[in-house]
């Protein structure tokens, strides 16, 4: 994608899972080192105007389009939905399935619909801190070890058991 100049900008270490090219990506500037799950939409665009022109009101009604800016150092979870005219900072997480529709600040964790700020970056640092496990997934193949599985399966049921 960055070979292509497919977006405005686009940093180092950048990884984008979703299949499709947002329509207008040339609105979208991307960081260092950010990272998109699967499923994340990038709007950069709003298509109302078909609809209010169809009440043939007398007024010409344009499509609105604007741009969208991600900082260096950014997650984007699973399924969110990142709305135009919107700037996220450095050092950001979006929760999966949030729907940003406004600017996310840096240092923040957001999440929800509309998008809110339910942590800091540096609390949820210090929690990831604490996760420790011996046996970790092979992502490259997509599985896990019945070693990691256990350990994990083992792990849930401590924290779920009341």
């Amino acid at each position: 994608m960055k070979s292509k100049h497919l977006f405005h900008s686009m940093g180092e270490r950048v990884m984008i899972t979703p299949r499709k090219i947002p329509l207008y990506s040339k609105l979208i500037s991307i960081g260092n080192n950010v990272w998109i799950a699967s499923g994340v939409e990038f709007i950069t665009h709003d298509v109302t105007h078909y609809m209010l022109n169809g009440m043939k009101d007398g007024h010409d009604y344009k499509e609105k389009i604007g741009c969208i800016e991600i900082g260096n150092n950014v997650f984007i979870g699973a399924n969110a939905k990142i709305l135009y005219d919107v700037k996220i900072g450095d050092n950001v997480i979006i929760a999966a399935g949030a729907v940003v529709n406004k600017d996310v600040p840096s240092g923040s964790v957001v999440g929800g619909v509309p998008a809110k700020v339910i942590s800091t970056f540096d609390n949820y640092l210090a929690k990831r801190r604490k996760f420790h496990v011996e046996h970790t997934a092979n992502n490259a193949k997509q599985e896990i070890s019945s070693d990691c599985e256990k350990e994990m399966w083992a792990a849930f049921v401590r924290e779920h058991t009341v």
